[in-house]
C-alpha cells in the first residue's frame, strides 16, 4: 500500500538507456538504494540443439542476459555509493546449476550471471554494496508460456514441493536480500525452486 507503478522503457542492451533508466529512477526518488536485475531473453528460443542456435540469436541472447545486467549495474553505482548499505539482486537461473539442455545461450547467460554476482560481491564490497543472486526454476510466467508442457512437468516432479512455480515465490527472496537483514550476505546464490536442485 502506498506504492505507486512507475516504469521507464529500457533497453537493457544499450547503454544510454540504460543510464537514463538510472538517471530518471534516482531523479525519481532522489536516491537508488538497490537494483534488481531481472530483464532477460527467456521465451521462443529454447528446443534446439546448440549447433543448432543462430549466430544472432546466440548474440542477442548474451547482449540482454549478460551485458544488460553489466551495463546496469554500471549505471547504478554512483547511485548505490551513496546508499548506506546498496544492494544488487540478479535474478540468474537455475538451468545453470543442473544444465538444462537445449538452452545452451540461456544457460550460459545465467551461469554468466552468477560468477559475475561473486566477482561483484568483491569488487562492490569496499563500497558496501552486497551483491547476490537467486536462481528461480522454472517459473509461470508469460515468457514460459513456449516452454513444453513435458519440461514443466519434470520440473513440478521432480521438485521436493510438487507443484508449479509461480512469481510470488520468487519475489520473497529477492525483497529479503535488498533489506536490512541480509546487510551481511554478500557473493551467494540463493537457488528459489522448491527443491528441484539442492
Amino acid at each position: 500500500a502506498g506504492h505507486e507503478a512507475w516504469f521507464i522503457r529500457t533497453d537493457v542492451a544499450d547503454w544510454p538507456s540504460v543510464r537514463r533508466m538510472a538517471e530518471a529512477a534516482a531523479g525519481r526518488w532522489g536516491r537508488i538504494d538497490g537494483l534488481v536485475n531481472n530483464a532477460a531473453i527467456a521465451s521462443g528460443i529454447g528446443g534446439k540443439g546448440f549447433e543448432d542456435i543462430p549466430v544472432e540469436e546466440w548474440d542477442r541472447v548474451m547482449r540482454v542476459n549478460v551485458r544488460g545486467p553489466w551495463l546496469a549495474c554500471k549505471a547504478v553505482l554512483p547511485f548505490l555509493r551513496q546508499a548506506p548499505r546498496g544492494k544488487i539482486v540478479n535474478v540468474a537461473s537455475d538451468t545453470a546449476l543442473w544444465g538444462a539442455p537445449v538452452l545452451l545461450h540461456y544457460v550460459s547467460g545465467k551461469a554468466a550471471l552468477i560468477a559475475m554476482t561473486r566477482a561483484l560481491a568483491r569488487e562492490l564490497g569496499a563500497d558496501n554494496i552486497a551483491v547476490n543472486a537467486i536462481a528461480p526454476g522454472l517459473t509461470r510466467v508469460e515468457a514460459t508460456e513456449t516452454v513444453a508442457a513435458s519440461r514443466h512437468e519434470m520440473y513440478v516432479q521432480g521438485r521436493a514441493l510438487r507443484r508449479e512455480q509461480f512469481p510470488e515465490d520468487v519475489t520473497g527472496a529477492a525483497v529479503f536480500l535488498l533489506s536490512d537483514g541480509a546487510d551481511f550476505i554478500t557473493g551467494q546464490l540463493l537457488a528459489v525452486n522448491g527443491g528441484f536442485v539442492l
